[in-house]
């Protein structure tokens, strides 16, 4: 939980941009943060939002790491050029956005090189804000191997009728029947991007078919509540949510 570290407890970690292989066999950056010691500790795949692979992203391994994960955050906008996170967002978005086989093919190659570091003890979340979250609820339905997911605000999993597209050929939703993990899910009450009846939609196909999961809303905050660089930042419902994060992975990667 937060701040809960002991003033005479030691840490310290490891964090530093390496190349792992990804989609289609491409060579892909990602970031990678690990606490120093032999474990074994837990693992995570930290997928990026639409703002692209930015220092939010690489904080947020570093946030894991210092919980005592070894975090990965593959660069999945990699394809669309290098440059500024917002530049190589808005490249992306210009040019359509990144498909969905491509994105799991990534989190595969993420999930793989973390399994396989020394360290591991064989257990590995994903977890992804926004597009991120979206992708994490695809990436549990679509990978096998992930003990648990995170989904914070994911919007587009359900899509409206009409709404696919060549890069989004099938909504999450439909994949829901192989969800092979425990899954969390985070929302904001005012969020518009999936709106609270979309929420409900989705939780109702859980039940449906019979998943682990948990859903968190919090009333007084909206889309990006727990992302502190802009306005819909809502500290203490972020705060809240990460430690049923932590609670969630400690319970499904630790113990």
């Amino acid at each position: 939980m937060w701040n809960q570290f002991r003033t005479d407890a030691y840490e310290g970690m490891l964090a530093e941009t390496i190349s792992i292989c990804g989609y289609n066999g491409d060579q892909i950056n990602a970031y990678l943060s690990r606490p120093l010691g032999e474990g074994p500790y837990p693992s995570v795949v930290i997928i990026p939002a639409m703002g692209g692979w930015d220092e939010f992203c690489k904080e947020t391994a570093r946030r894991f790491s210092q919980h005592g994960y070894i975090a990965l955050c593959p660069d999945i906008y990699s394809r669309f050029g290098k440059g500024a996170p917002r530049d190589v967002a808005k490249i992306m978005q210009e040019s359509g956005i990144v498909p969905d086989d491509s994105v799991i093919g990534d989190c595969e190659g993420s999930l793989s090189y973390l399994l396989n570091m020394p360290g591991s003890n064989q257990k590995a979340g994903v977890i992804g804000m926004c597009s991120g979250g979206r992708h994490a609820y695809l990436a549990a339905c679509r990978i096998n191997g992930f003990s648990a997911a995170v989904d914070c605000w994911g919007d587009r999993v359900i899509i409206p009728e009409g709404g696919l597209t060549p890069s989004q050929p099938v909504a999450p939703i439909d994949y829901t029947e192989g969800l092979n993990c425990p899954l969390l899910g985070l929302f904001g009450n005012d969020d518009k991007a999936p709106t609270p009846d979309l929420v409900n939609q989705q939780e109702e196909i859980l039940k449906k078919h019979g998943k682990d999961y948990v859903f968190h809303r919090y009333d007084g905050a909206g889309h990006a509540f727990m992302s502190y660089g802009g306005r819909s930042y809502r500290p203490q419902q972020a705060m809240d949510a990460w430690d049923k994060i932590f609670e969630f992975f400690g319970k499904h990667l630790i113990t």
